[in-house]
């Protein structure tokens, strides 16, 4: 069902649990894709109805992208090249994560607490994903980043807000992955490894997508972070 965030918010595609709500997962796609590309994952997620988690999977905005010939296309910001030392589209990435911290706000208005929300994406939406998360203000239930890599990486130490030194990360990749290196994601990896961070790293014979096996880690992770008793909620 689609729903919206607010005026300067994006609409998103939600998937309601059968019952009363009682966390929820707000999760970012990928460059180029859109709200509906995660949709199908939830019923493979199998997770147990007595989670209450409704998925929230909003819509980038278009805009157009320099790694695509300037192309406009659904993004969370713009992308000049992917390696260590491409130039970043800062003023594009706090945008974005400004518009997850509007997200999860809604959330808490129709009845979440902060700490029962999981922040979540693919790629470009995973790279929010992990810079929003790091920096929000209240304790996550956790932060699932997929594909993906930390932005801004320099300023973490300087901006990463205490509420969530410790909250859990699952980060996976494609060790085949010719989209985001799998190199950049291990330097990802190492930056929040020494800030001490809840880490749990997967890798997966795959390219830039998601696999069966990925898919039950993340079940697993899910149903960890958003166990009624989890880091004592």
């Amino acid at each position: 069902m689609p729903g919206t965030a607010g005026a300067s918010s994006p609409e998103t595609v939600e998937v309601a649990p059968r019952g009363p709500v009682q966390a929820s997962v707000v999760l970012l796609h990928g460059l180029g894709a859109d709200g509906h590309d995660f949709e199908g994952i939830v019923p493979e997620l199998r997770l147990p109805d007595a989670l209450g988690v409704r998925f929230v999977f909003p819509h980038a905005p278009i805009r157009p992208v320099t790694i695509n010939g300037g192309h406009r296309m659904r993004a969370w910001y713009d992308i000049a090249r992917i390696d260590k030392g491409a130039p970043q589209d800062e003023t594009g990435i706090r945008d974005s994560a400004r518009v997850a911290g509007e997200l999860i706000a809604r959330e808490n208005d129709r009845g979440v607490p902060t700490g029962r929300i999981v922040l979540a994406g693919f790629s470009q939406g995973g790279a929010i994903a992990l810079f929003a998360g790091l920096r929000h203000p209240d304790r996550l239930a956790g932060i699932l980043a997929l594909s993906t890599y930390l932005p801004l990486a320099s300023k973490l130490a300087a901006e990463a807000h205490p509420a969530n030194a410790a909250v859990p990360v699952f980060m996976a990749h494609g060790t085949l992955d010719q989209v985001v290196p799998l190199g950049l994601a291990e330097e990802s990896r190492a930056v929040l490894a020494e800030r001490g961070v809840d880490l749990q790293w997967r890798t997966y014979p795959m390219a830039h997508s998601v696999a069966l096996p990925e898919i039950e880690d993340i079940r697993a992770f899910l149903v960890r972070v958003l166990s009624p008793t989890a880091g004592g909620r």
